[in-house]
Formats: C-alpha cells, sequence, structure tokens
C-alpha cells in the first residue's frame, strides 16, 4: 500500500482501491491509547499511521484499502471522510440497512431497536463500519471495515475506537445472510454515486 501510495502520487500509477479480509489481529492508529488495548495477548497488534484508535479485522470482515487522489478531487479532507461514510451508508442501504453517522463518534452506525433502550430512553446503537485514513501528499490510504460476519467477541480485547458505551453489530448479526461477494458488488454498485468513475484497480 505504501508503495502503490508513493507510484499515484508519482504519477506512476492509477488510483485503486483494494477489497481484502485479514486474519485475526488488532491495529492500533495514531490517537490509540494503551489502556483500550485491554487484551494485548489475544491477537497480534499492528502499529499504523492511519487516523483513530485500536480496531479489530479478522475473517468476515470486508476491509477496504482506499487510494484515491484527494489532491485531484478538491483537496477537502472533512468532505473526503464524509464521501467514505456517505460510501458505506449506500452500501448498507442496497440490503435495506439504514446506516447512520453520529457526531463525536467515528465510523457508521444502526440503532438496534430489538434491544433495551439507553438510560436516555433513545434506541441502542451499533457499529457496523470503522473508518480510518491518511493522506501523504494528497493520496489517500487506509480507509473502512464493514462487518459481514466477523466474530463479534474478538472486538472483546480492545475498546473498539475507543467508544465503550455502545456495541458492535455485522450484517449477519442483525439477520442478513449477505456474503462477500454480495457486499463487494454493492460497494461496487455505489462507488460511482459518491465518488465517481471507479478506479482501474478496484478489486
Amino acid at each position: 500500500m505504501e508503495a502503490r501510495v508513493a507510484a499515484i502520487a508519482q504519477g506512476t500509477a492509477s488510483e485503486c482501491i483494494w477489497l481484502v479480509e485479514h486474519p485475526p489481529l488488532y491495529t492500533s492508529g495514531t490517537s490509540a491509547k494503551i489502556e483500550d488495548l485491554t487484551d494485548p495477548g489475544r491477537f497480534d497488534v499492528f502499529a499504523t499511521k492511519r487516523g483513530g484508535q485500536y480496531t479489530y479485522h479478522g475473517p468476515g470482515q470486508r476491509v477496504a484499502y482506499v487510494m484515491l487522489d484527494v489532491g485531484a478531487r478538491g483537496r477537502d479532507v472533512r468532505r473526503f471522510v464524509q464521501q467514505l461514510e456517505a460510501w458505506v451508508i449506500a452500501t448498507l442501504d442496497q440490503f435495506n440497512v439504514t446506516g447512520e453517522i453520529r457526531d463525536g463518534r467515528v465510523g457508521v452506525w444502526v440503532s438496534r431497536r430489538d434491544k433495551p433502550v439507553d438510560l436516555s430512553g433513545s434506541p441502542a446503537e451499533d457499529k457496523i463500519a470503522a473508518i480510518g485514513i491518511r493522506l501523504r501528499k494528497w493520496i489517500s490510504f487506509h480507509g473502512i471495515s464493514i462487518n459481514i460476519e466477523p466474530d463479534l467477541a474478538h472486538f472483546g480485547g480492545i475498546v473498539p475506537c475507543g467508544i465503550a458505551d455502545h456495541g458492535v453489530t455485522s450484517l449477519v448479526d442483525l439477520g442478513l445472510p449477505i456474503t462477500m461477494d454480495d457486499l463487494d458488488i454493492a460497494l461496487l454498485n455505489s462507488f460511482s454515486g459518491v465518488f465517481g468513475e471507479i478506479p482501474q484497480s478496484a478489486g
């Protein structure tokens, strides 16, 4: 990914998106707090240069490494993050799942009306997708992860993204028997509506 980002910045490679699936592991972003790694011996931990805190990656989760030229797309980092959120939300909408964003909480969330309300009487909310990026010479890297059917217990070794008072969910946990291929098709279908033309190396 580092090499591809450098090549894109030099104009010797095209924008691309890698769709991958990792073995069980934790990653730490630039804002990670060591106390949020609650079970440090559980899985390997990899320090990254993306923004954000600790997150989990593993089987049943689609990770999209997004290497786009943000400089050529307006040089607006906040708008780019909003576009990533919109991409996830549009993808989830294809499965009739309403993804939402929340001030002060990174990622995409779903309301859980099948769970007890919180102390304020509001519906419980679980995180279904994480977002963490970095830019170098206006080229983005790292990206998003969407939970399809990961082992949700594996999130128990960290405080995901530093948020302890909300849970984590997946499409299968929501009762939707979605496959990785289903999600990939939805990601591709919704990309151009948010970002425009699909990069040549999208898979």
